[in-house]
């Protein structure tokens, strides 16, 4: 990262101001906003907020390490980026520039089905810039999201070509039944482009996704399976008898069903659920989440990795690819502090003892509740 970068952002919060300088109102719409009254997204956050840290002091946390194993590789957080449709929106480039950002820091990336950019396109990047900047990220760490927009012969052909690509993770998004009604974009008439490729037939295949059909591509698939959308203690144990390896807990960032639960309770839920039946299944979690405070709750609660959309699209909108390495600097540099005062030196001691309930204090939009040096700026 050069060092103009570094300057330019000292603190999370500046990307937020500069994206909403590069961005158009409806663009920005489209990052801040959420389905109907926006409760569900306002909920991720204050569930997130309302967690308090329980420190232990006089350890030795001279040296503190933020790395963590995540899909079967060593990486320097525990996160990843979550799979976001419109990226080409925040920059020309799209996934291509995620996937740049991604490899030069070296945390695994979701690559969107309804993506403009290819797979192989996407993974060869991903793998060169891991390559040009000694990252251990490899090829394999983009994993395709899917969306159904085919009948069943055309999901096949889609995991037979993840598998020809050297996937050895694929991911089914299960909360998208139906697209939902996002305000912000139904009154300013916002349209988004590549809405189109859900509509007509490819929305009666999402609609009709059921059991029987991951119980077909767990079978077809032999790495590793994601299910992203579980929402319930009761979905999370179906899915743990199909073989699914990673329940990812989430609303789709407060997109999809409004007024749902916050999803650090649903994990609250569904963790203890899986610990008790199904103990090798892999817990990840998305929605609100801004700050290396957050991804230690998340951990505490039982997930081994949180998911970045909201910040990944804001950094990449604010300065491309370069915005989203520093964005992932940052929050390493805030998540080492925080395992530090916690008193700890890794991320493999966060456990429960290191959370308790509390109560969230009163906020307005999710992300001034992240950023409070910008509670008066406008999320309109």
């Amino acid at each position: 990262m050069t060092e103009s970068m570094q300057n330019k952002y000292l603190a999370l919060q500046e990307f937020i101001v500069d994206a909403r300088s590069n961005l158009g109102d409806n663009e920005w719409g489209y990052i801040v906003g959420g389905a109907e009254t926006e409760t569900s997204q306002r909920r991720n956050r204050m569930a997130i907020e309302k967690l308090a840290l329980r420190p232990r002091v006089l350890n030795d946390v001279s040296k503190v390490d933020c790395s963590t194993n995540l899909f079967g590789k060593r990486t320097p957080l525990p996160v990843l980026l979550c799979p976001i449709g419109g990226l080409e929106s925040f920059d020309p480039e799209g996934a291509v520039s995620v996937a740049r950002g991604a490899g030069a820091f070296g945390v695994p990336m979701m690559l969107s089905s309804v993506s403009k950019r290819p797979l192989a396109e996407v993974a060869d990047t991903l793998e060169t810039s891991a390559k040009a900047t000694g990252s251990e990220a490899e090829r394999s760490s983009v994993i395709l999201q899917l969306y159904a927009r085919e009948n069943a012969a055309g999901i096949d052909a889609t995991v037979d070509r993840c598998i020809d690509n050297g996937a050895t993770t694929f991911c089914v998004t299960v909360d998208s039944a139906v697209y939902s009604r996002r305000e912000r974009d139904i009154v300013a008439r916002y349209k988004k482009p590549w809405r189109a490729v859900g509509e007509g037939d490819a929305a009666y295949f999402q609609a009709a996704l059921n059991w029987q059909d991951i119980k077909r591509i767990r079978q077809r698939f032999p790495g590793k399976l994601i299910l992203k959308g579980i929402a319930t203690a009761e979905d999370a144990a179906i899915a743990a008898d199909h073989g699914i390896d990673y329940i990812y807990v989430s609303n789709h960032g407060g997109r999809q069903l409004d007024h749902a639960l916050g999803t650090m309770d649903m994990l609250k839920e569904i963790a203890p659920e899986v610990r008790k039946n199904n103990p090798d299944t892999k817990l990840l979690v998305d929605g609100g989440f801004c700050r290396g405070t957050d991804v230690v709750k998340a951990l505490a609660l039982g997930a081994e990795a949180v998911g970045l959309g909201r910040m990944m699209c804001l950094a990449l909108a604010a300065s491309g690819s370069d915005g989203i390495v520093r964005m992932l600097e940052l929050l390493e540099i805030e998540l080492a502090a925080t395992l530090a005062l916690l008193g700890i030196t890794s991320v493999a001691e966060i456990g429960p003892q290191h959370i308790q309930d509390s109560e969230a204090l009163p906020f307005g939009h999710s992300l001034s509740a992240a950023f409070p040096l910008l509670k008066d700026f406008s999320y309109d």
